[in-house]
């Protein structure tokens, strides 16, 4: 099956080079902001919008007498940016039908999220990366690329630069995993807790690295505007975000890829997280762990590896139900760490219970369901859907 992966790496450009990303990136910036500026002019004399294909047939027309100045950059980054900006579009239209409240595109400001996407003819070499406009620029580390390249996006991240390869190449179909169903329950505490025992423990670089990070805020607060050592302020704090984002990523992407290799079918529980973030007590701590990071990866790794993702519904009382009778008590404090069942008075960690709980949930629509290629559960019969306060027939473990 053909599946498309991304490599990165980091750039190591030298001045002249630098000065050609940022004006790539520049461009981008100016004709994503461009095009969206037209856009809503246009929606607000004639009640519709043009889309990329007729945006960039106009700025080309326009580059010679108005903007002579985007000749010096690969005609992809601002065709890219208007491409990005139709898919923007198109991903707040489709929340805003679907009953979402999502917030309409906004302009680009300068030095935040510096980036501009490339295709065409892009060559990978041992030590460098050929780009078009931009020419060989070397890397901090060897490339080792497979299948056919599709684009490349630069993007600049405090003061370093760096790519990311798209390609697309074809692997041979994973075969079946035996192990065991799980069920995984996250938390803060404990990041996840897997029904077969196994208890994975967030590193959390955001409460470690908190008391540095403020002194860092405070202290580039405290620079003047424009000077140069409010800009080496700035990247110095721009390096701790980006530290911190690493070792969150490098955790979550080790233990998704454990767990789509080693279980055959893995459920998790559908969490109300941007509900959650409200919480002003909480809402640091579940930023730190990102408990959506590690739902996104699984779906796409679980499909490469030959194992399956299940989502429970969203009322799924996995946390107050009992794993041995399938008694559901009332909600739980978060003070509450240990689960008593009022019925048959089992005891156990309410962690734990809810992991066995998201197992057998997974047993149970597996046996009355099938599975397709893509993880996804297809009816065979009878409805399976699973009510607030459902109660499994014999128990949880049946």
């Amino acid at each position: 099956m053909k599946v498309q992966k991304a490599y990165k790496y980091e750039l190591k450009p030298n001045n002249v080079q630098m000065t050609l990303l940022a004006k790539h990136a520049g461009c981008a910036r100016f004709a994503y902001n461009w095009g969206l500026s037209r856009r809503m002019e246009e929606y607000k004399r004639t009640g519709k919008s043009s889309n990329a294909i007729e945006q960039h047939r106009l700025l080309n027309g326009l580059k010679k007498t108005e903007f002579p100045w985007m000749y010096e950059v690969s005609k992809c980054a601002p065709q890219e940016a208007l491409r990005d900006l139709q898919r923007a579009y198109e991903n707040f239209f489709r929340r805003l039908k679907a009953g979402e409240n999502p917030g309409f595109p906004k302009l680009k400001k300068k030095g935040r999220n510096d980036a501009f996407r490339l295709t065409g003819a892009i060559c990978v070499y041992l030590k460098a990366i050929q780009l078009p406009r931009l020419g060989k620029i070397r890397t901090k580390e060897e490339t080792k690329v497979k299948g056919k390249l599709l684009s490349a996006t630069v993007r600049r991240i405090a003061d370093r630069w760096f790519v990311s390869l798209a390609v697309e190449y074809k692997i041979a179909d994973p075969s079946p995993i035996t192990e065991a169903v799980v069920g995984i329950d996250r938390g803060l505490e404990k990041f996840a807790c897997v029904s077969d025992g196994s208890i994975f423990y967030a590193p959390k670089p955001l409460k470690k690295l908190l008391k540095k990070l403020q002194r860092l805020s405070r202290s580039h607060s405290h620079k003047v505007k424009g000077s140069n050592n409010r800009r080496k302020s700035a990247i110095k704090l721009a390096r701790l975000h980006y530290r911190i984002s690493n070792i969150r990523k490098d955790f979550i992407h080790k233990l998704s890829t454990e767990l789509a290799k080693t279980k055959q079918v893995l459920c998790v529980e559908t969490l109300n997280t941007k509900g959650m973030l409200q919480n002003r007590h909480l809402a640091r701590s579940i930023s730190d762990v990102a408990w959506g990071e590690l739902v996104r990866q699984l779906e796409y790794k679980c499909t490469w590896y030959g194992s399956h993702l299940l989502k429970t519904p969203v009322k799924f009382p996995s946390t107050r139900m009992c794993s041995r009778c399938g008694h559901i008590n009332p909600p739980l404090l978060l003070s509450q760490r240990i689960f008593q069942c009022e019925d048959c008075l089992m005891e156990c960690d309410r962690d734990i219970n809810s992991a066995k709980n998201l197992e057998r949930y997974a047993l149970t629509t597996v046996s009355s369901t099938g599975i397709d290629a893509c993880g996804e559960a297809v009816q065979q019969g009878s409805s399976v859907k699973q009510e607030e306060n459902a109660v499994y027939p014999g128990g949880i473990n049946g």
